[in-house]
């Protein structure tokens, strides 16, 4: 089901033909959306690195890394559903933002975290104060409400298509749409 207004814990699913390369066929998830701007990871953008390109110290559990968006990419951020892990941000219903680096890097090392616990991205997606809004308005973007399971079990390839599916009606044919239309 469709909402109409973006917030903390919700997925931004980018229209078909958004016109942007940066956000084409994405789904954000917010971290944090307020009258100073807005704050996302891209959910479906894979790179080729892993996290141990970007540790200083190797970890004994290598996950893929994810292009959270085109803004600061040499910044590491990551969200999980790891309600016990200190200074993380509840998001969402079983959604965390950040917390304890070293408790996290720790918990990898013994083995205590799987892909399905946690996502790892270089860069986020950023709004100023209201841009989003501006967006939102241009039709850019599709908002709805976020779900754990969804995030951490949906295979990434399918995720922008499947997102629009399970929401159903018009949004489950958008889902349908070529990625070029003219090789239709």
């Amino acid at each position: 089901m469709s909402t109409t207004k973006p917030h903390k814990g919700c997925l931004l699913i980018a229209e078909p033909f958004l016109g942007d390369p940066n956000f084409e066929r994405t789904v954000v998830f917010m971290c944090e959306h307020n009258e100073r701007g807005s704050f996302g990871l891209v959910l479906n953008q894979p790179t080729n690195l892993s996290l141990n390109d970007v540790f200083s110290a190797p970890v004994a559990t290598n996950f893929p890394l994810y292009l959270g968006g085109p803004v600061e990419q040499n910044t590491l951020h990551f969200i999980h559903r790891l309600s016990f892990v200190e200074d993380a941000i509840e998001v969402g219903e079983d959604l965390y933002w950040s917390g304890d680096y070293e408790q996290i890097v720790s918990l990898l090392n013994i083995g205590k975290i799987t892909e399905q616990d946690i996502r790892f991205f270089i860069g986020y997606s950023g709004w100023s104060a209201g841009q989003l809004d501006g967006e939102l308005k241009r039709n850019s973007w599709i908002v709805t409400d976020a779900d754990a399971a969804f995030i951490f079990e949906t295979p990434t390839e399918q995720f922008w298509r499947e997102v629009l599916r399970r929401m159903g009606g018009e949004y489950r044919v958008k889902s349908h749409y070529p990625t070029d239309p003219r090789l239709n």
